[in-house]
């Protein structure tokens, strides 16, 4: 495939419009959308009402945007929910389950400390499949597989797993033991193994090993806790001879969060390579396409993580925290300067491999202090030429080694991974 596929960035007036952000970026067989808040689109307000109303409007702005495409809800393949108070997931979800009634996808839940709308107790991302895939790829009628086993927790509000094309989503997994139902015993340290137990099960239950995870998010409630979490995470990573070898790390975010569900103390999800794609697409040998890994010195470096991992057409870059690769250490100052450290170190990740700023399809930010925002708005200006990302911002109580911002992103990869598609 063409290294010159086109990304394609949109809006609708039928959802809330920012400046700061597009709605949808597709590019390949992916959509990626824009967090969206409970903005009512005709005023460009929050909406007066309640908790239901305002979950009711996410979703309506997330239709909107995907009915606008040429899409329907059926081809979401993950929801992020980011709640003020983890209190509200029962009620949230009974409004969610009835946008997905006959086909849930993956869906990772969690409580912030803060979201960029005061008054909002809520907002929602989403990824959307693209069968018909960006210029020059041709269109052809992908199918999305949807999978569960009883080998680790099943939900009634989520699938376990929702492959398309080139990637498989997994579903954020609470420290659950699948066959009591029930948060196990212990503190972090055991839950973040019962996490990652049930992340290797769904994975052995396609046939996949925990290698050819590209990409983990891990939740904690305290960084306290991350140090036994690292320690149980590198008895998991690197999983086998091969990845050993290579000393191979996916790429990893850590957001310490205000509340998970049923009591949990970390919970994980994961985006996984898919190298057989989905039907109609040709078999290929699973190692047939090729995990890029790779960090560059003029970016921090982490034993715990990949600064890049490419797989098909996607770049998934793992968190920067704004350190300066020089001296190991935060920049001083506040948080302008600190965003753009964290945006050089992604810059420097994207240039090393032969990318630019403008093929980023996906921001992920958490800042310590929302009143920081306008600060962030002002220096992401500055690093991109063509149409903005698609972005989620969240606040956040804290971010590892005492810092104001994180930013994660997602760039495309339009050469894609040997053997190139």
């Amino acid at each position: 495939m063409s290294a010159d596929i086109i990304k394609v960035s949109r809006n609708t007036e039928d959802a809330p419009l920012s400046p700061f952000s597009t709605q949808s970026v597709a590019f390949s067989h992916y959509n990626n959308l824009s967090a969206q808040l409970p903005i009512d689109p005709k005023t460009g307000g929050l909406i007066s009402g309640s908790l239901e109303d305002q979950t009711k409007q996410c979703l309506l702005n997330i239709q909107a945007i995907v009915e606008s495409i040429g899409h329907r809800m059926h081809d979401v393949v993950r929801v992020n929910i980011y709640l003020k108070n983890i209190a509200d997931i029962d009620s949230v979800n009974e409004i969610y389950a009835s946008f997905f009634q006959h086909y849930v996808p993956t869906c990772t839940i969690l409580a912030v400390a803060d979201l960029p709308l005061e008054g909002a107790h809520l907002q929602m991302d989403a990824v959307i499949s693209n069968g018909e895939g960006t210029y020059p790829q041709a269109a052809c009628d992908l199918v999305k597989i949807a999978r569960n086993t009883q080998h680790a927790p099943v939900s009634s509000l989520s699938t376990q797993t929702v492959a398309f094309s080139h990637y498989n989503h997994i579903s954020a997994q609470l420290p659950i033991d699948p066959q009591s139902g029930s948060i196990v015993a212990g503190g972090a340290k055991e839950h973040a193994i019962q996490c990652l137990k049930n992340i290797k099960s769904i994975l052995e239950n396609v046939d996949v090993p925990l290698d050819d995870i590209v990409k983990v998010n891990i939740h904690v409630r305290s960084l306290d806790d991350l140090a036994a979490v690292n320690e149980v995470y590198t008895t998991f990573f690197p999983d086998s001879a091969i990845a050993r070898a290579v000393g191979y790390m996916p790429a990893r975010s850590v957001t310490v969060v205000e509340g998970l569900a049923m009591g949990a103390l970390v919970q994980m999800d994961a985006t996984v390579s898919h190298g057989d794609g989905t039907p109609p697409q040709a078999v290929e040998d699973r190692h047939g396409i090729v995990i890029n890994a790779t960090n560059t010195k003029a970016a921090p470096i982490s034993p715990l993580s990949t600064q890049t991992v490419a797989f098909s057409h996607y770049n998934n870059i793992s968190a920067q925290l704004p350190l300066d690769p020089r001296i190991g250490a935060i920049v001083a100052n506040g948080a302008k300067e600190q965003a753009m450290q964290c945006l050089n170190n992604i810059q420097e990740v994207i240039e090393n491999v032969g990318h630019v700023m403008d093929d980023i399809v996906k921001l992920n930010i958490q800042l310590r202090d929302m009143a920081d925002l306008d600060v962030l708005n002002d220096v992401c200006a500055h690093y991109f030429e063509g149409p903005l990302p698609a972005r989620t911002v969240i606040g956040v109580s804290d971010i590892p080694m005492g810092a104001l911002v994180q930013i994660d992103a997602i760039a495309s990869n339009g050469e894609g991974t040997p053997p190139s598609l």
